[in-house]
C-alpha cells in the first residue's frame, strides 16, 4: 500500500508543479510526516524565491480530493503528506486477504554468491557472502523477478591443485565431513610444500594437465572437488541456503571459451607481451590485467570473463556478491567485459569478517568453520530455551534452539551494511537478548500466542471488525509500518542493500511490542478486541514474511 500512497503523492505534486520547471520531485521519508518533498529547495535556487514561499505556493495548487492522502501542508520549506483513514483501512484489508504484494517484475536475474574455494569448509568469512547473497535472492524473488542463484566453483586455482596433490600422498579422514577432510589434507600439503619446495613443480604440472583435460588428472580433481562440495552443500542446507546451479571454472577452459576470450582481447584491447605472459592495459586502471601466464595456463580473471559472457546470454541482469579483496578485480572485469561487448554485472562488495584475535586463513588452519559456529550457536540457544521454557516437551527444545540459533547467525551477518567491516564476536552473536532475530521471532510467536488464546476463548480474528476504532498512536504507527514492507522490498531490489530488511524487521517488532504494551487485546471490549485481533493477525503475516525474506524461520512458540 505504501507504494500506492507514494504514487498518489507523486501524482498530486506533479499537478501542483504545473507552472514550475523541475528535474525531480524529491520525495523522501520523514520523521515529521508520512512522506515529504524537499523540491522547494531546488526550485528556490532556480526561481530566486524563498523555499518556504514556494512550498506554500505548491500546496495551494494541490488537488484536495485524494484517496490515500488525508492532507498536505507546507512546513517551512518542506511539503508534508499524511495518510488518509482509507489508506489505513485498505492496508489491513489487503494484508488479511493476502493481497499486499509488490508489482511483479519481468526479467531473469542470475546472482552469484558464496563461491568459496573447494579446499575446505565454509568459515565465518564465507558466511557473510552466502547470507547476503541468499537474502538478496529472496528479495528479488519476492519482487517478482525470475532468479537463479549460482555457485562458481574454482576448480583450477593453485589451492585446489595443492589439495589434489596432497590427496595423492595422504588419505582423507573417514570420520569427518568431506569438506573438513579436504581441509586437513590441504593444510598438511601446504606445510609439506613449505618444507620441501622441490614438490612445487609437481603441483604446477597438475594444473597444466587439468587444464589440458588429461582424463586421469580430471578424475583426481573431480574426486577432491566433489568431496568438498558435498560437505559445503550440507552446511548451506543447514543455513537454509540452496544454490540452483554449481558452475565449474574448468569447463570454460576445456571448452575453448577462455582461449576465445583471450584471442578477442588481443584483437580489441591494449595487450602486450611481458616475457611470455600476456598483459592487458585497461583505461583508468593502473594495474595491468594478466590474461595468460608465462606457462600458458589461464588465470581466474580470464576464466571469470568467459563465465560472465556465458551468464550474460542466460539472463537480463547479473549480480555478483564479492569480498572487498575483489574490488580491483571487479573494476578490471567491468572494463574487460566492455571490450567484449558484454554488460557488466552489478556488484555487492562486502567488507571482511575478522576474529578478535586476527584474520582468517584456511591455508594456515586458522579459521572458525561454519559448522563449528552453527553447533556453538545451537548449543547456546538450547541452554536459553531450557532456562526459559521448562514446560516444553523435550522433543521441541532442540527444534526451537535450531530455529533461534540459525536465525541469530543469519541476522548477525546481514544486519550491518555490506561495506562495513565486522569483527565477529561469539558473545555478541550468541546474545539472544539483543534486538536481533530472536527478538523478531519472539514477536511473531507472541502474535501467534495472542491469536491462539483468542480462538480458545471463542473469539478468533475474523473479517467482521471496524478498523476505524484503531485510533491509538501505537495502532496507527503499527499499521503504517506494516504498509511499508513491499515498498521496502522494491527499494532493496533496486539498491541491493539487504541490511535495510534486517533493520525493518527489528523496527516492525518494536512497533508491534509497543502496540501490545499500550493496547489491551484479549481484555478489550468486544468491538475493540475484534479490530485489534485483526491488527495482530496482520502483524503476524508481515513478521512471518520479513523473516522469510531474511531466510529465518518464524516459530509459532518460543
Amino acid at each position: 500500500m505504501f507504494l500506492e500512497f507514494k504514487a498518489e503523492v507523486e501524482k498530486v505534486l506533479k499537478q501542483a508543479l504545473a507552472s514550475y520547471e523541475y528535474k525531480d520531485l524529491e520525495i523522501v521519508e520523514s520523521d515529521h510526516a508520512d512522506l515529504a518533498s524537499t523540491v522547494a529547495f531546488s526550485l528556490a535556487r532556480s526561481y530566486k524565491r524563498a523555499p518556504k514561499e514556494i512550498a506554500e505556493d505548491i500546496v495551494t495548487h494541490m488537488p484536495t480530493e485524494n484517496t490515500l492522502i488525508a492532507h498536505a501542508v507546507a512546513a517551512g520549506p518542506y511539503i508534508n503528506f499524511y495518510m488518509s483513514d482509507f489508506f489505513l483501512q485498505k492496508t489491513l484489508l489487503r494484508l488479511r486477504a493476502g493481497l499486499e504484494t509488490v508489482e511483479r517484475n519481468k526479467g531473469k536475474i542470475i546472482i552469484e554468491h558464496t563461491s568459496a574455494n573447494a579446499d575446505g569448509p565454509l568459515h565465518i568469512g564465507h558466511l557473510r557472502n552466502a547470507i547476503i547473497g541468499d537474502v538478496l535472492a529472496r528479495v528479488l524473488k519476492r519482487a517478482g523477478f525470475d532468479v537463479e542463484t549460482q555457485y562458481y566453483v574454482n576448480d583450477l586455482g593453485r589451492q585446489i591443485a595443492v589439495a589434489v596433490w596432497g590427496a595423492g600422498r595422504m588419505a582423507f579422514a573417514t570420520d569427518k565431513k568431506g569438506d573438513h577432510a579436504v581441509a586437513d589434507v590441504y593444510i598438511a600439503a601446504n606445510r609439506e610444500l613449505e618444507e620441501h619446495s622441490e614438490h612445487l613443480d609437481a603441483v604446477g604440472e597438475l594444473m597444466r594437465k587439468y587444464e589440458a583435460g588429461d582424463d586421469a588428472t580430471v578424475k583426481r580433481y573431480e574426486a577432491v572437488v566433489n568431496k568438498c562440495l558435498t560437505g559445503v552443500k550440507e552446511t548451506l542446507k543447514g543455513l537454509n541456503i540452496k544454490h540452483d546451479l554449481f558452475v565449474m571454472e574448468g569447463e570454460f577452459v576445456r571448452s575453448g571459451t577462455v582461449e576465445a576470450v583471450v584471442d578477442e582481447l588481443m584483437q580489441k584491447g591494449n595487450v602486450k607481451l611481458d616475457g611470455t605472459a600476456l598483459l592487458l592495459q585497461l583505461e583508468g586502471i593502473e594495474k595491468e590485467l594478466v590474461i595468460k601466464r608465462s606457462d600458458g595456463t589461464s588465470l581466474y580473471t580470464t576464466r571469470d570473463l568467459a563465465y560472465h559472457r556465458w551468464k550474460s546470454n542466460r539472463c537480463d541482469r547479473m549480480i555478483d556478491v564479492f569480498g572487498k579483496d575483489h574490488e580491483l578485480v571487479s573494476q578490471q572485469l567491468t572494463k574487460a567485459l566492455a571490450l567484449l561487448s558484454v554488460k557488466a554485472p552489478e556488484y555487492v562488495i562486502f567488507a571482511f569478517v575478522s576474529l578478535p584475535s586476527g584474520s582468517i586463513s584456511t591455508r594456515a588452519g586458522r579459521y572458525i568453520s561454519a559448522d563449528e559456529l552453527i553447533a556453538k550457536i545451537e548449543e547456546r540457544a538450547y541452554e536459553e530455551v531450557e532456562k526459559r521454557r521448562d514446560d516444553l516437551d523435550e522433543t521441541k527444545k532442540p527444534e526451537i534452539a535450531r530455529i533461534v540459533g540459525i536465525g541469530a547467525l543469519r541476522y548477525d551477518m546481514v544486519k550491518v551494511s555490506p561495506d562495513k567491516h565486522i569483527v565477529f564476536d561469539f558473545d555478541d552473536a550468541l546474545d539472544i537478548e539483543k534486538k536481533g532475530a530472536p527478538f523478531v521471532q519472539y514477536s511473531h510467536a507472541r502474535a501467534c500466542s495472542i491469536l491462539r488464546a483468542a480462538a480458545a476463548k471463542g473469539v478468533p480474528a475474523d473479517d467482521e471488525y471496524d478498523s476505524a476504532l484503531l485510533r491509538e498512536d501505537s495502532e496507527l504507527e503499527l499499521i503504517k509500518m506494516l504498509s511499508k514492507f513491499e515498498y521496502l522490498i522494491a527499494c532493496v531490489a533496486s539498491d541491493l542493500k539487504p541490511h535495510r530488511i534486517a533493520k525493518y524487521a527489528r523496527e516492525l517488532a518494536e512497533y508491534f511490542n509497543l502496540f501490545y504494551r499500550y493496547c489491551p487485546v484479549l481484555n478489550a471490549d468486544d468491538e475493540h478486541r475484534k479490530a485489534r485481533l485483526a491488527l495482530v493477525d496482520c502483524a503476524r503475516v508481515v513478521l512471518s514474511n520479513v523473516l522469510d525474506v531474511l531466510g529465518i524461520k518464524a516459530p509459532e512458540e518460543m
